[in-house]
């Protein structure tokens, strides 16, 4: 696709959404790829588990990848992996420990090879044909998070991935010092994360939350229940040590928050595993010995806190004196569900804690717009592209940067599969490569397309009119009238002059049909279709999906 001697960046996933994360990098006959997540459908994606970047353009570049860098752990830069790599060979694939960890379980569960996963550090250095990948520590809530450094023959690109600035956090500190050798060294193009350029000012930092949060602990006089994100290693590890400081055991629930329990073991971050208990082995404790640390936090149905506040989880009931604690922030677009769960724990009498201006049970792992400053002012990018977050996202990131003193003609907010050039010095859009998202659904993978998704929510809506035809086409004879079935369009008995009137234009639709020379079924339906749509349209306003199912039973008059 490019020049020799130009370097290519562009997008597979993650611009003008939040998920997906997926970004190329190419060179003559290399090309290193960062990241490669899902993301999560949203609800007008009936049926759809998991939402994939367009991996295609790998497959058909297939001998010029080298390898794919993981910047940290979570399902939106790792959630892919089981279903692009039987796709796409990556020779090597390289995480940091987390997130080493967590993919090593993800491809094991589905029998994917791990050799070519490699672990990398702050120290290590990989060099290509063409590249040279650094990496510096950021700050995020998940462990073992990094920004990456690439130098190419036409300047260093640097890409920090999810990102905060926290200057009491629980774990390490992001390495500033290393950011600002990168950026007195010269960055020519930034790509930073723009999940939170739309709030303002600093982002808490964790110890806040942790300082409320073993201050509820302490309080609590009966059982307590915290829901919090799986992949909150560092929120996990604290509310571990508060319960130990406070004499309490802790009982996990949830598949994802016992792998994730598994691997803070592995990495050290959890250090007293006694503390960890059964349920069986809860049951011989009083109430205010017991802390249960479950999934849940975003109100998802199947999650181990919905079940519990539904009454449907095997171990645990929910009594009047527990205290819940929400130790998470909605997503976008999960309020109604977090507050479903809230009023049935309510309900039961149990006390609720949420992340309020009163109470500090949460902070993002994104960084805000000050950070965002602070960032750009550390890396000194002549050219910007904000990345990870929707286009108004992307837009008051570019605005950010322009306040930095970074050129609006230098600063690119790009679609995914649009292109930027790096050649001669300058960088500008060269063109783009068709992007289509690609839907998982069940075992099947990139099966389902927008036609079947527009099918699926006609069904939702509108509904299904199917009619059954018995013809004889040899003898241009209609057997029997047309039998026709309805699902989600109308309710049989109260329509049944409609289903009549529909049954009768079909009848004549089919004779005249018939009569015709050079008959053929594809014609017939077709013209059941178009003529039986603009009757219902026309009578109910509804569009629903008509399938005429034709059997030709051809008899001999002999």
């Amino acid at each position: 696709m490019n020049n020799k001697g130009e370097t290519l960046v562009f997008a597979l996933g993650g611009l003008g959404e939040v998920g997906k994360n997926m970004y190329v990098i190419e060179h003559d006959d290399e090309i290193i790829v960062i990241d490669c997540g899902v993301m999560f459908p949203e609800e007008n994606l009936l049926g759809i588990d998991y939402v994939l970047a367009d991996y295609n353009y790998l497959k058909q570049n297939q001998d010029k990848v080298k390898a794919l860098f993981i910047t940290h752990g979570h399902e939106d830069h790792i959630g892919a992996l089981p279903f692009v790599t039987p796709n796409v060979e990556f020779p090597k694939i390289y995480a940091s420990k987390v997130a080493y960890k967590l993919i090593t379980n993800k491809l094991n569960e589905r029998l994917i090879p791990t050799n070519n996963l490699e672990e990398y550090n702050e120290d290590t250095v990989i060099n290509f044909k063409h590249f040279k990948v650094e990496f510096f520590r950021t700050t995020h809530s998940i462990p073992d998070s990094y920004g990456i450094s690439i130098t190419t023959p036409n300047g260093v690109i640097v890409s920090t991935g999810d990102f905060k600035f926290d200057l009491t956090p629980i774990g390490p500190m992001a390495n500033l010092q290393k950011m600002a050798k990168i950026g007195s060294d010269g960055v020519k193009l930034l790509m930073s994360d723009s999940t939170n350029a739309l709030v303002t000012g600093f982002s808490n930092s964790e110890s806040i939350v942790d300082e409320t949060l073993g201050e509820i602990v302490s309080r609590c006089k009966h059982r307590l229940i915290i829901a919090t994100f799986a992949s909150n290693i560092y929120r996990l590890t604290h509310i571990i040590e508060t319960c130990k400081k406070n004499n309490r055991k802790v009982v996990t629930f949830g598949r994802s928050m016992n792998n994730s329990i598994d691997i803070a073991l592995e990495c050290g971050y959890i250090k007293d595993k006694d503390i960890i208990i059964t349920p069986e082995e809860a049951k011989t404790l009083k109430p205010s010995e017991i802390c249960l640390l479950c999934t849940g936090s975003q109100g998802e149905p199947l999650a181990a806190l919905s079940r519990i506040a539904n009454g449907t989880d095997k171990n645990i009931t929910l009594m009047p004196e527990d205290t819940v604690i929400f130790s998470s922030s909605p997503i976008p677009g999960n309020a109604l569900s977090i507050n479903r769960i809230i009023n049935k724990l309510y309900l039961k009498g149990a006390k609720v804690y949420t992340n309020t201006d009163e109470a500090d049970l949460h902070t993002s792992g994104h960084a805000k717009s000050e950070e965002l400053k602070l960032l750009l002012r550390i890396i000194k990018p002549e050219y910007f592209m904000p990345m990870h977050g929707e286009y108004r996202m992307l837009r008051a990131h570019a605005k950010l940067a322009e306040e930095c003193g970074i050129n609006k003609e230098n600063t690119f907010i790009l679609k995914n599969g649009e292109i930027l050039s790096l050649h001669d010095n300058i960088i500008e859009k060269k063109g783009s490569i068709p992007i289509n998202d690609i839907y998982v659904d069940g075992k099947r993978i990139g099966d389902v397309g927008t036609n079947i998704i527009r099918d699926r929510k006609i069904m939702s809506t509108d509904g299904i009119l199917s009619v059954i035809i018995n013809i004889d086409s040899k003898n241009k004879k209609m057997l029997l009238e047309p039998n026709i079935t309805t699902r989600g369009f109308v309710i049989v008995n109260d329509n049944q002059e409609l289903l009549k009137n529909i049954q009768t234009k079909i009848s004549s639709i089919l004779l005249n049909e018939l009569e015709k020379d050079g008959f053929n079924q594809i014609d017939l339906k077709n013209k059941i279709i178009l003529e039986i749509n603009s009757y219902i349209i026309e009578s109910t306003g509804r569009r629903p999906i008509i399938i005429p199912i034709i059997l030709d039973i051809q008899k001999d008059n002999n």
